[in-house]
């Protein structure tokens, strides 16, 4: 790991000006992707600007058909909040499949988007629950946000503020998890609104998408009778020593099934 300074700013505005301040900074939330990053020597940044002091950056509340979360929440304050669980029990659930508990209890909302892992959960958590993310420059609708492996709409030093996540009539997350990292071989997220159902995958691409075909049958007729014969194609899905294409595209079918199954147990 090469040298480099911690700053641990109190407010927004100083975490600004120290951002401004160096040549190469980077924003420091949970840690859990940078941190190993910078001990592979894959990054170098001069100056780390810690965000855990910055205040108005955790909160969660409900407004209107909205949730909001702030960017430094950890997972493991999302699963376990009150508000979020009478809100949108699906999300805290999948708060709780996120990593480990140390992975929970340290790992933050922000970072997670920010660093959009292409398997990663809550990239498509947004996508599904139609979500708004707010920085302190801009406001982004999440189907704008992602832009694929590792890539999303935040300018260089743009910081997540706080994401709002529409509050669905259902939700649920079904996720295959690698059994040593926890992160998504291929997970589907769905949510019913009153004006159709939105489908989101993570862990198959090179990023978090849409399904359009499964919100299509599902709008339709919410039954998992009417996406028991569709089938993902496999040309665009990664392969891997995990899992090949074919196999995750029969995955993202499973989890499908799986989670409008247990919608229509509730």
């Amino acid at each position: 790991m090469h040298d480099f300074e911690l700053v641990r700013p109190t407010s927004l505005d100083a975490a600004r000006a120290a951002f401004a301040g160096s040549g190469e900074a980077t924003w420091l939330a949970g840690g859990h992707t940078l941190l190993p990053a910078m001990k592979a020597r894959l990054r170098a940044p001069e100056r780390l600007v810690d965000l855990s002091l910055v205040p108005g950056l955790t909160g969660i509340a409900r407004d209107g058909d909205r949730l909001w979360i702030g960017a430094m929440a950890t997972h493991a304050a999302i699963a376990d909040d009150a508000t979020v669980k009478a809100a949108i029990p699906g999300l805290a659930a999948a708060a709780l499949l996120v990593g480990d508990p140390q992975v929970r209890n340290r790992g933050t909302l922000g970072g997670v988007i920010a660093n959009n892992d292409p398997a990663a959960d809550y990239p498509a958590v947004c996508l599904a629950l139609d979500a708004t993310i707010v920085t302190d420059r801009d406001t982004h609708a999440a189907d704008d946000f992602f832009q694929g492996m590792f890539a999303t709409a935040l300018a260089d030093g743009e910081l997540v503020m706080r994401v709002g996540f529409r509050v669905p009539d259902a939700s649920h997350y079904a996720k295959f998890r690698h059994p040593a990292s926890r992160y998504a071989v291929a997970a589907v997220y769905v949510a019913r609104f009153g004006d159709g159902v939105r489908v989101a995958v993570t862990g198959a691409g090179p990023g978090a998408f849409r399904w359009a075909e499964a919100e299509a049958a599902l709008t339709a007729d919410f039954a998992a009778a009417a996406v028991a014969g569709l089938a993902m194609p496999a040309d665009d899905l990664n392969g891997d020593i995990h899992a090949s294409p074919e196999y995750r595209a029969q995955l993202c079918a499973v989890m499908l099934r799986d989670a409008v199954t247990a919608l229509q147990t509730r």
